[in-house]
């Protein structure tokens, strides 16, 4: 197995890349953070990405990460730092942008990703997940969209959620914001297999092999034809997102949804 790493942070590399046969594994390695999405870790998984695009021998992806969760999300303390910052808005725009270029980025890459589920996936980690082709979860694996409870929306994460679930199931996740289960998670279409915390990685290794058999033109044309043609409105859908993402960290309820996170308290909306 070959290995390779990404900028190194006081706690090791933002992520870790790893390519053993013909399947690349990316590992999101901010595990005291629980994974949280940060600009830094952004712009090394869209690194990565494309790293493995120009590897030839490699014919399936792998997505999961180290310790207790996939993802957690976005990070709620540069998202706060950013409302300090001279010109939030433009800051709040940038970000949006980028995470909203990340996830077409992966909708487009043109060999299968399979989302091999650890633990926890919330929040913008959910867009990661559901950008993924196939996804893999451990049984005691959980997932949720806590936005309006931070007081800002999942503007990104919602279209995805439709393309991949419908309407109605997208809806009662995204108003209720209720963590659900692996089990029940299975059952609505966002988990396709749950195996036992110690198999994930495996089960998806396998499933990459399986896709692997496939001719690589045929693999690339049938994602097109996915996330591209049947999913013609999508990326529309997700430019529209990435404002109403943006809008919505300017208000008093982001203010203090972020505010009463940090403090661990519940939030007081006016």
């Amino acid at each position: 197995m070959s290995t390779s790493s990404s900028k190194e942070q006081p706690g090791g590399p933002l992520l870790k890349v790893h390519v053993h046969q013909n399947v690349g594994t990316i590992i999101l390695n901010r595990p005291e953070k629980r994974n949280a999405l940060n600009r830094a870790l952004m712009a090394e998984l869209s690194q990565a990405l494309f790293d493995l695009y120009q590897e030839r021998r490699v014919r399936a992806v792998i997505l999961t990460g180290a310790g207790p969760a996939l993802c957690a999300g976005m990070d709620l303390d540069e998202m706060l730092e950013a409302s300090e910052s001279e010109n939030p808005q433009q800051q709040w725009l940038e970000d949006s942008n980028a995470y909203h270029d990340l996830l077409i980025e992966m909708l487009q890459f043109s060999k299968p990703l399979i989302a091999a589920v650890n633990g926890s996936v919330v929040g913008g980690g959910a867009g990661l997940m559901l950008a993924c082709d196939i996804v893999v979860a451990a049984q005691d694996a959980r997932f949720g969209l806590p936005e309006p409870l931070r007081g800002v929306v999942a503007g990104m994460v919602t279209p995805m959620l439709v393309f991949r679930i419908g309407a109605g199931q997208a809806a009662r996740l995204l108003l209720t914001s209720n963590l659900i289960d692996a089990a029940e998670a299975q059952r609505v279409g966002l988990f396709h297999e749950i195996v036992q915390p110690d198999a994930v990685w495996a089960r998806a290794v396998e499933i990459a092999a399986q896709c692997a058999r496939g001719a690589p033109e045929s693999l690339q044309m049938t994602k097109r034809m996915l996330n591209e043609t049947c999913g013609e409105h999508l990326t529309t859908l997700l430019s529209a997102g990435a404002a109403v993402s943006a809008t919505a960290r300017t208000t008093e309820a982001a203010a203090e949804g972020l505010r009463a996170f940090r403090e661990k308290r519940e939030p007081k909306w006016g």
